[in-house]
Formats: C-alpha cells, sequence, structure tokens
C-alpha cells in the first residue's frame, strides 16, 4: 500500500503544474528580493516577517536569495532590545539564510553601535543606496507593508 500512494504522489507531483513564471528560479538563477525596512512599528514588522515566511515556503531554499535592507526607524526592529519575540523571528529567518543589513548613516545619527545590533547584521554606510544598487543587480524590490 505504501509503494502505490508513494507512486501515486510522485505522479502527482512530476505531472503538476509549476506556479513559478519562466524562466523557472533555479540554483544558478534564483529569485532574488530585496525588502526594505524603514519603519519600526512592532505590527509593521512582524507583517514585514510574515511575508518572508510566505515567500519561503513557496520557493524551493537553492532557487531563492532573501535580502532585508534596514533604514531610518527600520534599524530599531534590528536593536537588541526590540521585542524579544519578533528578534527570535529575525534570527530564524537568518537561520534561512535571509540576509539583514543595517544603515550605517542611520547609526551614526542615532549614536548607536554594531553591538547594539543582532550579531548576524550585516551593514552598509547607506541602507537607501544598497536598495537601489540591488535592484540595478536584478533583485525584485517589495515593500511588504
Amino acid at each position: 500500500m505504501k509503494k502505490i500512494i508513494a507512486i501515486l504522489l510522485i505522479t502527482i507531483f512530476a505531472y503538476a503544474e509549476s506556479t513559478f513564471s519562466d524562466p523557472h528560479p533555479t540554483f544558478d538563477e534564483p529569485r532574488k528580493i530585496v525588502i526594505q525596512l524603514y519603519d519600526s512599528e512592532l505590527n509593521k514588522i512582524n507583517h514585514n516577517l510574515s511575508t518572508i515566511y510566505n515567500i519561503l515556503k513557496e520557493y524551493p531554499s537553492e532557487s531563492l536569495k532573501v535580502v532585508v535592507v534596514a533604514y531610518g526607524n527600520g534599524m530599531r526592529a534590528l536593536k537588541k532590545d526590540y521585542d524579544k519575540n519578533t528578534l527570535t523571528r529575525i534570527e530564524s529567518l537568518m537561520e534561512y539564510d535571509v540576509e539583514f543589513i543595517g544603515c550605517r548613516n542611520t547609526m551614526e545619527s542615532m549614536k548607536w553601535k554594531d553591538d547594539d545590533f543582532l550579531d548576524d547584521v550585516s551593514f552598509v554606510q547607506a541602507g537607501i543606496v544598497e536598495l537601489i544598487e540591488r535592484q540595478v543587480a536584478g533583485y525584485i524590490g517589495i515593500i511588504a507593508y
């Protein structure tokens, strides 16, 4: 009985139509997405994180690259003193290779240091410029909320 079910499932998946547009995402040509965080309001941040989880569920991990660029008030969401549950969600996304990038211009204006932020956050001088350059490099820019 198990063999019959396995064969049936393989057949179904082999002939199921993909919902992906052509060209389909692959290891060599993944879908590249850059999401901007510019607001620190808890519900908005968690909506953005839920959007990322939804994207991760739909694409095979080897065919997807997700980058989150925080600047302005959005930088607060990456600080170690932000909402603990939300920080746990962010750290979980980092384990799925979602890259979080922060803006040094915001940090400098707020007098924040690298140690104020989660350990795996990387930094660029200008978050908005990083967004522009990622889009020029083929990333799809998303403002989830």
